[in-house]
């Protein structure tokens, strides 16, 4: 008896003829090897490819060093304003560029997918890192500062939208998730105890930090060039070739650049990312202002309750992805954005340092799995080849809240005091509850995904 990824191929040939139409109007002949059975991707360790827990693995490392990039920057901005002679609202700039390079990515990662595979995203992705963070540990003019900011926000973005893609689409979409963005919150815990710890018990400059960060983006390369050196753009093909059997005759979107914007799940996504993103990036940029300058927290304290909050989310990513895949997303995210607002009031009430710091982790630990919750609504609404566009089109939405948020709670710290903290952390979280409501009903029989065994 022939195999059951032969009788799948044999009857793929029946159904579909010696070739399919593709996305981008191209007739490919797939090869039998592109059939890994009816609808379920093979995750063993095969010729020519590396294990799927390695690449997650690999993906896990560079989420924690995107982590400590982005946390330490709430971190960073007492520190500018005093080496610089920043005000509120001029430090509010590095929330403001960051967005820059997640424009850029929005485009790049759907080329550089289509010509280098996800290889190339392993290493486009960290070289940038590598640049901002040498630009950055040479500590030069604040405007130069931003223009590289800008050229490490591109890295992230790259690794960001792309990863997130890759995880959604899989089976266990919301364990992986979990993985990741646990990973994330990981080391944005990391990086504030790490970077608060140099210059307040180190008493070393802001700048040293970024030759820790230089050492991990160094790192970054390695792994991730290692776990996806096989991943090249003759695989990414063979799988999306695979995706598209079920959808052939002309039935897949002619133009999966613009086919994203036809779906509103796609726009309610991003409206969504733009307010939650908005909001975690509020939070992290300011918390350490608001617990020196209302609570009275020393630097070391404040900067520990900026790791509190990025501990609660790595334990909710961590920990909630599990119970959101059992109870639903849906009913889960509802319930984990009630608490989150019931976690704000009592910390808009709390003003003792220690108490305000527990506070804040188990407000972090209810937004844990918001942002996972948001791809995985995504990723199994839309076709699988509009994934890697449609995520990065909305994670750049979301670094436009996580910049303007920010940049509008500087502006307003400026003139009204940095207790309008609380009332904005509390009205985007109400606005967060309003755009999940509106997200429609998962679609039933789902395909199978790439699963985690």
């Amino acid at each position: 008896m022939s195999s059951s990824s032969d009788d799948t191929a044999r009857e793929g040939d029946r159904l579909l003829g010696p070739e399919i139409l593709t996305s981008d109007g191209n007739s490919v002949r797939p090869s039998s090897s592109s059939l890994r059975g009816p609808g379920k991707w093979t995750t063993s360790l095969e010729s020519g490819s590396t294990s799927l827990v390695l690449r997650i693995g690999a993906a896990m490392f560079s989420f924690v060093v995107l982590g400590m990039m982005v946390s330490t920057l709430g971190v960073m901005v007492p520190q500018f304003e005093a080496y610089y002679g920043l005000t509120d609202f001029r430090v509010s700039f590095v929330f403001l560029v960051w967005p820059i390079g997640y424009v850029a990515a929005a485009y790049l990662n759907s080329v550089i997918h289509v010509q280098f595979g996800q290889r190339g995203i392993a290493a486009v992705g960290p070289l940038f890192h590598v640049l901002f963070t040498a630009a950055a540990a040479f500590h030069p003019s604040f405007p130069l500062l931003l223009v590289a900011l800008a050229v490490g926000s591109l890295g992230t973005g790259i690794l960001d939208g792309s990863f997130c893609a890759w995880a959604g689409g899989m089976e266990n979409a919301n364990t992986v998730q979990g993985f990741l963005h646990g990973s994330y919150s990981a080391g944005a815990a990391l990086g504030p105890f790490l970077a608060g710890t140099m210059l307040s018990v180190g008493d070393l400059p802001w700048y040293a930090w970024y030759y820790v960060l230089l050492g991990a983006s160094v790192l970054e390369v390695v792994i991730l060039l290692l776990a996806f050196r096989f991943e090249d753009s003759k695989k990414y093909h063979d799988d999306r070739i695979q995706d598209l059997l079920p959808r052939a005759h002309g039935e897949t979107d002619s133009n999966t650049k613009t086919a994203i914007f036809k779906y509103g799940v796609t726009w309610i996504c991003a409206a969504y990312f733009l307010a939650y993103v908005g909001t975690e990036s509020a939070i992290s940029g300011w918390i350490v202002v608001f617990m020196q300058r209302v609570n009275h927290a020393s630097d070391y304290l404040a900067s520990l309750s900026s790791s509190g909050f990025w501990i609660g989310q790595a334990a909710g990513r961590l920990l909630l992805g599990v119970v959101t895949d059992r109870v639903g997303v849906r009913i889960a995210t509802t319930a984990y954005l009630v608490a989150a607002l019931a976690f704000e009031i009592l910390f808009a009430a709390a003003h003792v340092p220690a108490l305000s710091t527990i506070l804040i982790a188990l407000l972090g630990f209810c937004l844990g799995p918001l942002f996972p919750a948001g791809v995985v609504m995504m990723t199994r609404h839309l076709p699988r080849e509009l994934h890697v566009g449609a995520i990065s089109f909305v994670v750049l939405i979301g670094q436009v809240g996580g910049a303007l948020l920010p940049f509008a709670l500087g502006a307003l710290a400026d003139t009204l005091g940095i207790q309008v903290f609380q009332v904005v952390v509390f009205a985007q979280l109400a606005v967060t509850l309003l755009i999940w409501f509106t997200f429609p009903t998962l679609p039933r029989n789902l395909p199978r995904r790439e699963r985690l065994e």
